[in-house]
């Protein structure tokens, strides 16, 4: 199993620990480009996959790396509605 399909599996159980840096490696796999959303955006962090026009917004976590339980949850909701998760 790649890493990527342990990445997939790992946050459908909607880890506590699940971190930031994994989340954009999973959207990075999947297609999508961090962009900045601006000066004003704050830890607003926009992905974006030109192939469909997809966008996800995520809150990046500070200080720390690890991602708030309701944000992984709403990542897995939308993959799932895009398909990239079963």
């Amino acid at each position: 199993m790649s890493k990527i399909e342990q990445l997939k599996k790992r946050i459908q159980t909607i880890p506590k620990d699940f971190t930031y840096r994994e989340a954009k490696k999973l959207m990075e796999s999947m297609g999508f480009e961090e962009c900045s959303k601006g000066k004003t955006s704050g830890s607003r962090v926009k992905f974006y996959r030109s192939s469909d026009e997809s966008v996800a917004l995520l809150h990046k976590p500070h200080p720390g790396d690890e991602m708030k339980q309701y944000a992984v949850k709403q990542l897995v909701k939308y993959l799932e509605e895009i398909g990239e998760l079963k």
